[in-house]
């Protein structure tokens, strides 16, 4: 049997959510989750075709591209399944749009230049009968961590949530590490950047939020 609260506890209860509302940051965590486990699995993929000398027919970072369609669903669902929705929801929404377009752009702008200059290179290496010294791939790294850590660390600041606000300075002292590292240790720094900035706290998020609903359901037995 539900209980009937007074017009002053229900103030009190509103009240409470509202703080609540501004102190934390909630979600269902699907979409953290979701992207942490593409973006390590990529890296680790990538990371395999260097160790093993084998090549998949397409680069296999373009799956953060398809990720997108799931994100906006994901999103759209979330959204309708919010009772109320803050400034802050609505600022968090677009900083993530945002982030899943520049990914898809820097995706793109990755492989049209290694096409284009492809070939430069391998002309480069016949006439001075020895390899470049230069690697553009090693330089791809660091520009993607620097792009992970923004909407990272805006959402775990704005949002006062710890694991986020970590996770996207990892991205970016990752970042600096693979200034200095060679490619197969850039994807592994890239998993871990992966795996601290969105998938721990993605999990975390899930299970927030599932024991948040839990004691909902219990109130209202």
């Amino acid at each position: 049997m539900q209980e009937q609260l007074s017009p002053e506890q229900s103030l009190k209860v509103i009240t409470q959510m509202i703080q609540k509302a501004r102190n934390a940051y909630y979600d269902t965590g699907v979409s953290a989750i979701m992207w942490g486990a593409i973006i390590t699995f990529c890296s680790l993929e990538k990371l395999a075709e260097i160790q093993f000398g084998y090549r998949l027919p397409f680069d296999i970072y373009l799956l953060t591209i398809v990720a997108i369609v799931p994100q906006v669903m994901i999103s759209i669902r979330e959204k309708k399944q919010r009772r109320v929705t803050s400034f802050d929801d609505v600022y968090m929404d677009y900083i993530w749009l945002a982030f899943g377009i520049s990914i898809a752009l820097m995706i793109t702008l990755v492989n049209v230049m290694l096409r284009n200059w492809g070939p430069v290179f391998e002309e480069y290496n016949r006439l001075a009968g020895q390899p470049s010294g230069f690697r553009f791939y090693e330089y791809i790294t660091p520009m993607f961590l620097i792009l992970y850590g923004i909407p990272t660390f805006i959402t775990g600041t704005a949002c006062k949530f710890q694991p986020m606000l970590w996770g996207g300075i990892l991205c970016w002292v990752c970042c600096v590490l693979t200034m200095f590292t060679l490619i197969r240790v850039d994807l592994l720094l890239t998993a871990v950047s992966a795996i601290g900035a969105w998938l721990i706290p993605g999990l975390i998020l899930k299970r927030e939020y599932n024991r948040a609903r839990k004691q909902l359901e219990g109130m209202n037995v």
